[in-house]
């Protein structure tokens, strides 16, 4: 090998480089160590909520020591930053798919217009959008454009006056699209940015923002976020907030005992309508209804319908009109809402808004108040014009938020406290339709634009107001259509059985190549440690994340790296079996097996990259891992593993035989007529094949809700549950519902579909609420709705520790892009080896052999998933599985043809059968030791590894088996027998005579 300097220079430097990036990990899990020691010294478990209250103190050791240098100049704050990221599945927080409302950006560009046409077309697309996977826009557009005569150059549709400068009444719908298009993309750029403000200033370290194509929705990975619910609120507030003049109570008195009179004879006249005609009836009927009568003046004279349900009015010049008990809210809205109510008010009034006070978590009555409206139901201002805001303390030392407003801002504000001022009214700050203050001006006009938002906040709801404020509103809702989270508890099981099953791996493989190949087996050892390091170090330096299936994806790299060295290995015995000396043979072994390893690792490389481009969250974490342990298992392989041999090879005094007593000279002389057996395995794969369509056509597969929509929630007890039992109780709450054990026998997955069409925090927390009614009687007493919750706070043993969102429209797209993935690879492997081998025979044997393993892996989980003892979805962890099958199976395949070519260009006198029947022979020992290793690695994730990657590794293990058989019983017979039906054809065609 030459410029051996250079490469053992780049390999030093190398590892220095990736032990530096690493360092910053262990140096920042070394102070929070020390934080967590703090922490329990500080705060003992008799204190109430003790573990809250160690989160807390924790916190505040690690802000006290953030800066302060630890070694060679870092802190804590610059190793946190450098850190080696860990996903969600390992540190436990949320991970959201945000969709941005185009509803309501073109209601808002068309100045929430009446047309029928327009809105029209909006509800059509809403149809359309359930099970279509076009977005919102393009929906919309064909639905205007079926209704005859529509424009969207109309004054009453984007013609108007806020489009003025760029859409005019001559433009056809075609001229339109395009500025529709662009100011849909620049409100979902500004909505992005929005949050990732918000996002910025919320703490949580390494935040991951992305926007997903143009269909308007946004990712929001925060690993290590425990506060679920105020970050749901912080992701999904729109802030809109508004300045508002109000109405005084006594400007609402007479309103009121009218409001109350009319209901009263409403109540009177519908009660009145329920009495029967009695004609014909008998006297004691008669009677009865004359008592029924009675009744009815009696209600007339004591019912109150309006004033019954007030706590009590309110004062004189105040802003309340009156305060009402908070369960009899929604009750008063509807009163004061219906058409004849409001009736009632005249003049300016007419155009009055009602608006609830806001309420703290112990109040039982809140506030109503009056804003003064106008025709265009539009605030005098809107919080558009803040420029800053911050969370201070107000007068008397209670949480409040300040603002400070721009130039226009400034200027209205002055004059709505100089009429607020002038004639003793008050104004209020209304925040997403609730008043959280209404000052009154007691000092004159208010200049230079600064104000105050004063309420029952928290510090930490004050901080998120002004940082929501600061960043500034939504340009329309945002809905949570997928969402995952973890909490910390399972977070850190995750890590600890990660760990365990990589440590049981690495362990066994390192044993097995010392037993199999000797002293070439340690220096193989030292190769695979080194690549470890390297994953690790471009992980951290790359700033990746790593994920459950990214540790997955190291393991497996274990198994590919050990596949290059058999290759090697497997290379220079055989040059030894030629009688060449050490020296020479160690030369050609590593320069034959380079062109297999190479095929090997590109095919397994180009589905890992499909899987990088295509996958999503955990998916995309085990194809960049894959792609860099592809990488480096070459490098280390290549040349690490050459640098020890060579250097101990240049001793002729030391001999290397690659091989131990026990295994020297196994599988050699072999030859096994393959091809000869090749009828009886087609016959036992088309058998298997079979069945496996039979399943997927009957039972067909357990399709999670990456697939189909749905909820799903891992929930932990405290001791045993049964599952059918349970899931008794969640169809009775839910209609339709699943219970399985998920791992340990307290453990239970439960997925439903309830309201999965619908989105909103407030359908998230009614699902939440039901699943706590219905597994309550199995939870320990005492344990609340807040213990049970995930993110409740702190590590519990207890109650839900994930939970999982998938909405119908992302279902049918992950789906989709699910398909597109498996038949993308497909076709790539086939080009590739077309392209390598230059002959179709090649490429076609190798895609039968991997559809025939996709398929019956697809057919073992449709035949198992009902008994399996672990959860066997079709998720996009599957998918993966299934794309790691192809690699694997197209590894295997692609070192055989590659002997197989070699055979051919060789021994061109020796038949295909003879020379394809030699090759396989020859590359026994190679699959026996790479399907082994490989087995046994994935093995140990497999037992080691977590609940949550059991059934992913199932598939694996499954494929693995499946595909080292395809390679072999499938792949080449069908090359083999398309060369024959070739040859043959070309024999018929030379026969023919000549015209």
């Amino acid at each position: 090998m030459q410029n051996k300097g250079i490469i053992k220079v780049f390999a030093i430097l190398f590892a220095l480089v990736c032990i530096y990036q690493l360092s910053f990990t262990f140096i920042a899990g070394n102070i929070e160590d020390d934080a967590e020691e703090f922490a329990q010294q500080e705060i003992p478990q008799s204190v109430d909520n003790y573990i809250i209250a160690r989160e807390r103190a924790e916190q505040r050791y690690l802000d006290s020591i953030g800066n302060e240098e630890v070694f060679m100049g870092i802190s804590y704050s610059s190793a946190k930053e450098k850190e080696l990221n860990k996903g969600l599945d390992l540190k436990g927080g949320i991970n959201v798919i945000l969709q941005i409302s185009v509803k309501d950006i073109l209601r808002e560009l068309a100045n929430n217009s009446k047309d029928p046409a327009f809105n029209q077309a909006l509800t059509r697309a809403d149809e359309a959008q359930r099970t279509s996977q076009e977005n919102y826009l393009d929906l919309f557009f064909e639905a205007f454009e079926e209704i005859p005569d529509a424009r969207f150059a109309s004054p009453d549709i984007f013609a108007n006056r806020n489009l003025s400068e760029e859409i005019n009444f001559e433009m056809t719908n075609e001229e339109v699209k395009p500025i529709i298009r662009r100011k849909i993309d620049e409100s979902i750029v500004s909505a992005f940015e929005v949050l990732r403000k918000r996002i910025d200033k919320f703490g949580v370290t390494q935040p991951n923002i992305q926007r997903l194509g143009s269909s308007g929705r946004i990712l929001v990975e925060l690993p290590g976020a425990k506060e679920i619910e105020r970050v749901k609120d912080l992701l999904q507030s729109t802030a809109q907030l508004e300045f508002w003049h109000v109405y005084q109570s006594n400007q609402f008195q007479n309103f009121f005992v009218q409001a109350n009179n009319l209901l009263t004879q409403m109540e009177v006249e519908e009660q009145a309508e329920t009495i029967p005609d009695t004609t014909d009836a008998e006297q004691d009927e008669i009677d009865a209804l004359l008592e029924s009568a009675s009744d009815t003046a009696q209600v007339a004279e004591q019912n109150n319908p309006l004033f019954d349900l007030m706590a009590s009015p309110g004062f004189q010049g105040g802003a309340a009109l009156a305060t009402f008990n908070i369960e009899d809210t929604a009750k008063v809205t509807r009163y004061l809402n219906m058409p004849q109510v409001r009736n009632l008010l005249e003049g300016e009034q007419r155009y009055a808004k009602f608006v609830w006070g806001i309420t703290g978590e112990d109040d039982e009555v809140a506030p109503l108040y009056a804003l003064r409206g106008n025709r265009q139901n539009e605030p005098p201002l809107s919080g558009s014009v803040i420029t800053d805001a911050t969370q201070a303390y107000d007068q008397i030392g209670n949480v409040a938020v300040t603002m400070q407003m721009n130039g226009k801002g400034a200027k209205i504000w002055e004059e709505m406290t100089s009429y607020a001022f002038e004639n003793q009214s008050q104004i209020a700050i209304v925040l997403d339709n609730v008043v959280y203050s209404a000052p009154g001006v007691s000092t004159g006009p208010i200049s230079g634009g600064r104000s105050e938002i004063s309420g029952d906040f928290s510090i930490t709801e004050g901080q998120d107001l002004a940082n929501v404020l600061r960043a500034g509103k939504l340009p329309a809702s945002a809905d949570i259509v997928q969402s995952e989270i973890v909490g910390p508890s399972l977070g850190q099981e995750a890590i600890d059985s990660g760990i365990m099953s990589f440590a049981i791996a690495l362990i066994l493989v390192l044993i097995w190549m010392i037993f199999y190949y000797g002293k070439a087996g340690i220096f193989a050892d030292i190769a695979l440690v080194v690549n470890i390091l390297y994953i690790f170090g471009v992980l951290a330096g790359l700033g990746a994340v790593l994920t459950l299936p990214g540790i997955a994806g190291i393991v497996l790299t274990i198994g590919i790296s050990v596949d290059a060295n058999v290759l090697i290995f497997e290379r220079i015995r055989e040059e030894y079996a030629k009688g060449k000396v050490q020296k020479d043979a160690i030369r050609d072994g590593f320069n034959n097996a380079l062109s297999s390893i190479l095929d090997a690792n590109i095919t397994t490389g180009l589905t890992a990259l499909i899987l990088l481009v295509l996958g999503t969250g955990p998916i995309k974490g085990f194809a960049t891992t894959l792609l860099i342990g592809i990488a480096t298992s070459l490098f280390t392989a290549i040349f690490i593993t050459r640098l020890f041999i060579d250097n101990y090879a240049k001793n002729p005094n030391k001999s290397l035989d690659f091989a131990t007593p026990v295994t020297k000279g196994l599988f050699s002389g072999l030859s096994i007529n393959f091809l000869g057996k090749r009828k009886t395995f087609y016959i036992i794969s088309g058998i298997f094949i079979l069945v496996s369509l039979g399943s997927l056509f009957t039972q067909g597969l357990n399709q999670g809700v990456d697939f189909v929509g749905g909820r799903s929630y891992t929930v932990r007890f405290d001791k045993a549950v049964n599952p059918s039992e349970l899931q008794d109780e969640l169809v009775a709450e839910f209609g339709s519902a699943s219970a399985k054990t998920f791992g340990a026998a307290n453990q239970i997955k439960i997925t439903t579909k309830y309201k999965v069409e619908e989105e909103g925090s407030e359908v998230d927390e009614e699902i939440s609420r039901k699943l706590f009614s219905a597994v309550q009687a199995y939870l320990p007493a005492g344990t609340t709705y807040d213990d049970f919750t995930v993110g409740g706070g702190g590590e519990r043993e207890i109650g839900i520790m994930q939970s999982i969102k998938v909405g119908p429209s992302i279902a049918d797209d992950i789906k989709q892009a699910s398909i597109w993935a498996v038949l993308g690879s497909l076709l790539v492997i086939f080009l590739y080896i077309l392209l390598r081998f230059r002959k179709y025979q090649f490429s076609l044997g190798a895609v039968v052999a991997v559809i025939h393993d996709v398929l019956i892996v697809l057919g073992v989980f449709s035949l198992t998933y009902k008994f399996m003892p672990f959860n066997m979805e079709i998720d996009q962890a599957f998918i993966a599985a299934i794309l790691t099958v192809v690699g694997y199976s197209l590894n295997d395949t692609v070192v055989i043809f590659d002997r197989i070519r070699e055979f051919f260009n060789e021994h061109p006198s020796w038949t295909k059968k003879d020379a394809i029947n030699a090759a396989i022979n020859s590359t026994v020992s190679r699959t026996v030791n790479t399907s082994l290793t490989t087995l046994v690695v994935l093995l140990a994730i497999f037992i080691f590894g977590g609940e949550s990657i059991r059934g992913f590794m199932f598939a694996l293990i499954v494929g693995v088996i499946v595909g080292t058989y395809s390679s072999i019983f499938i792949a080449t017979p069908v090359t083999y027998d398309t060369f024959t039906k070739e040859t043959k054809r070309r024999k018929l065609r030379e026969k023919e005579p000549v015209a």
